[in-house]
């Protein structure tokens, strides 16, 4: 950090009401740290931002000075060091409120998926969260939003009403449908490179209540549960989605003890419709390989991380993703070559969610979410550490690579460690450019990383 900058940092603080932090201050490595352990953020300053107005303080002032910016709620998006500049933390912007009404949440950047479950149950209602309901609820949603109740309601972006951000230029804006169009078109699906949302109003909807879980099989029967898999989830009604997991786990005592330290296969499965028929829609999968165990049940739906049972404690984690236009059998073939249980493998978590459903409509507002048209997503992840931790990155990699001759873009959440290119040709070259112009004119000066668009 310059000198010049050390000497400012006194005149930031007066003007931010939460911690102006630097290094060798106490609290600094709290406020940067992240879900993503893999990944050491080391900004020259972090505004730990108790408002909107703390947000488009810092904003201005890291402008004014020439620094980057960068911006982080809980870090699970993390996949590079954030060196120097300056960090705005916005995990104090807590604000939640239940329109029970309007079936609405408008909710802080800093809110997790967990708190808004909870306020939304008593009403009947519920959001469109992920997997796991530790993640930040803003950061999840501008990139697509790809959760439990996707097939029947679509990406968790299509049912943004509004945003409030800051722009580069330091302006806390409102933005909707009819407010900056297409800044609102750009941001839920461009996710960076447009400002940094302090606050959303999102839709909730009316479901209380799910029939799934999932169940487990020995790694050993992988190539015959996803090939039954695939086929069985090519006839499935939208009230189901559905995914599954090659897993590597480690020898945890809380995990349960046919699951601690095993290869496993892991079937999502969540149903909206009635329980006896969602349970005779699965029992197919059922007989495929002996069950070793299963967690299927009816559940009210603040249960919901009980069907991915995603690790809820931070993790270092190198991943990736890729979206697939078919899953034939030849792609099944090469995903359990080069990750099933001869592979010689790592990595702990290879996924194929399927897609379609609503995911595939266009929604009433228009937004740049990208992979529409893809029929499956495959994400995969590798802790590195211990003795195989050199060999994780190259090893999820190979997955995606092995599955190039499907690929049909990406999914923004779901991108992972990807190169510049990737993140690029999730979109095609008409909704690049667009995004790429609505960047300049919004971020001219890529403060924000507007130019990422462009290369």
């Amino acid at each position: 950090m310059t000198s010049t900058i050390t000497e400012t940092v006194a005149d930031l603080a007066r003007i931010i009401t939460g911690p102006v932090l630097t290094p060798d201050d106490p609290g600094y490595a709290d406020e940067v740290t992240g879900f993503n352990l893999a990944h050491s953020p080391r900004p020259d300053i972090v505004v730990g931002a108790a408002d909107a107005g703390d947000v488009a303080a810092a904003v201005a002032w890291a402008t004014a000075a020439g620094l980057p910016i960068a911006v982080q709620a809980t870090g699970h998006g993390l996949v590079a060091d954030v060196s120097g500049g300056l960090l705005i933390s916005t995990r104090r912007l807590q604000a939640l409120r239940i329109d029970p009404d309007a079936r609405t949440a408008t909710i802080g950047a800093g809110v997790r998926w967990r708190a808004v479950i909870d306020a939304a149950a008593p009403h009947g209602l519920a959001p469109l969260n992920g997997s796991s309901s530790s993640v930040g609820a803003v950061g999840y949603t501008l990139g697509g939003g790809l959760g439990l109740l996707a097939r029947r309601y679509g990406f968790a972006a299509d049912h943004v009403r509004a945003l409030t951000l800051v722009t580069a230029d330091g302006i806390v804006r409102t933005i909707d449908e009819q407010r900056e169009p297409d800044l609102f078109w750009a941001i839920r699906g461009g996710k960076v490179g447009f400002g940094i949302v302090t606050e959303m109003q999102i839709d909730l909807v009316p479901v209380t209540r799910f029939f799934g879980g999932g169940l487990f099989f020995s790694g050993a029967d992988a190539a015959p549960v996803l090939h039954a898999w695939r086929t069985w989830a090519s006839r499935l009604p939208e009230e189901v989605t559905t995914s599954v997991a090659l897993l590597r786990l480690p020898p945890d005592p809380q995990l349960p003890p046919p699951l601690a330290g095993q290869f496993v296969v892991h079937l999502r499965y969540t149903h909206l419709g009635d329980a006896a028929a969602a349970a005779e829609l699965l029992e197919p999968m059922r007989v495929v390989a002996p069950v070793v165990f299963d967690t299927v049940a009816e559940m009210p739906y603040p249960a919901c991380d009980a069907v991915h049972m995603d690790p809820p404690t931070p993790l270092p984690a190198f991943d990736h993703g890729i979206a697939l236009g078919a899953l034939p059998a030849a792609a099944v073939d090469a995903l359990v070559g080069c990750a099933g249980a001869e592979s010689g493998s790592a990595v702990t978590l290879t996924e194929v969610r399927l897609l379609g459903g609503r995911l595939a409509a266009a929604p009433a507002c228009p937004n740049a979410v990208a992979g529409r048209d893809a029929a499956f997503g495959v994400y995969v992840l590798g802790v590195p550490a211990g003795p195989a931790a050199g060999l994780i990155p190259a090893q999820v990699q190979a997955v995606a690579q092995a599955l190039q001759p499907w690929r049909s873009g990406a999914l923004p959440n779901f991108l992972g460690h990807a190169s510049a290119a990737e993140f690029r040709d999730q979109w095609t070259p008409a909704i690049r450019a667009r995004l790429a112009g609505i960047a300049a004119r919004f971020d001219p000066e890529g403060v924000l990383g507007g130019r990422v668009f462009t290369g």
